[in-house]
């Protein structure tokens, strides 16, 4: 099918501005990972641009020999798998009903969920709540208060509503019971909006950072955010290493470092995406054919 000249222009305008789009996005980590990947002369030079500049990996070595990055690495993923695996699980047991038209009280229960999307009891009230609950320096605290995302209950509910009603009619003439019917049938059709929401979540978890600091006191349980957080606002991986390892020390830069330990967070999920890519746009569409 041969293109008329105004497409031929509009496609190409298209293509022009997703590259800027798409550049803008990608030359800041690229620039980045050349800071962590270049020695201290070129950093202090300012001649690092989106190419490692007399590659060294000395801002690597001190991040991993000098702060708890393993330990708050391992926080982390903890808190990710976790809190991800609680959200999709009640995602699921929350839209399902929701999505059947023959659920009493349906019309309230989904009015009282899009109403706290709107308004919400604020910092102070969540906080008062979870300390009452006992959930003060544990990840519980994390994890409770956001277990379900309203957009992203309402995206897997339109999904259930999109599917055949027939398909559920012929499971239960085949003696299929409910959650049967849920594992066997229903989530095995939802898995490209199932695995759109779990990027959404999470990454959400992953980059915690405010909930870290109002819910968790001890610092065995901050997770890899607040540590490059704290490496980035003051210079204590600086002063010991200067103390322990003054070789080192002299070797490297703060911007170094701090460059290596965002990497560090970033590269996860840089892994992850490429997994769950195949799903994202056809799971959100797909979920989004329904209001």
């Amino acid at each position: 099918m041969k293109h008329t000249r105004g497409e031929k222009v509009f496609y190409a305008l298209n293509y022009i501005f997703l590259t800027i789009i798409g550049l803008s996005c990608l030359l800041p980590i690229v620039h980045i990972l050349a800071l962590s990947l270049s020695d201290k002369h070129a950093l202090m030079s300012g001649t690092v641009s989106f190419w490692p500049v007399n590659l060294s990996l000395d801002g690597y070595n001190a991040l991993f020999k000098e702060s708890p990055i393993i330990k708050d690495f391992r926080n982390s993923v903890i808190i990710t798998v976790v809190g991800t695996f609680l959200n999709i699980v009640f995602t699921i047991l929350a839209a399902y009903p929701l999505s059947k038209r023959y659920f009493i009280g349906r019309r309230f229960y989904s009015f009282a969920i899009i109403f706290t999307m709107i308004f919400s009891a604020g910092l102070i009230p969540t906080y008062l709540l979870v300390q009452k609950l006992g959930l003060i320096n544990s990840y519980g605290a994390l994890w409770l208060p956001g277990l379900i995302t309203v957009w992203n209950l309402l995206v897997l509910r339109s999904f259930f509503e999109g599917l055949p009603e027939e398909l559920e009619e012929a499971s239960r003439i085949d003696g299929c019971s409910e959650w049967r019917l849920i594992i066997q049938i229903v989530l095995p059709l939802s898995l490209p909006v199932l695995a759109a929401l779990t990027l959404f979540y999470g990454v959400g978890h992953w980059n915690a950072f405010m909930n870290v600091l109002i819910y968790i006191n001890d610092s065995s349980k901050l997770n890899l955010a607040v540590l490059v957080q704290q490496m980035i606002q003051n210079q204590s991986l600086m002063q010991e290493l200067t103390n322990t390892q003054p070789e080192l020390a002299a070797a490297i830069t703060p911007e170094g470092v701090k460059a290596a330990g965002v990497i560090v967070m970033t590269l996860p999920m840089l892994i992850v995406y490429p997994f769950l890519q195949r799903f994202f746009v056809k799971g959100v569409m797909v979920g989004a054919v329904k209001g």
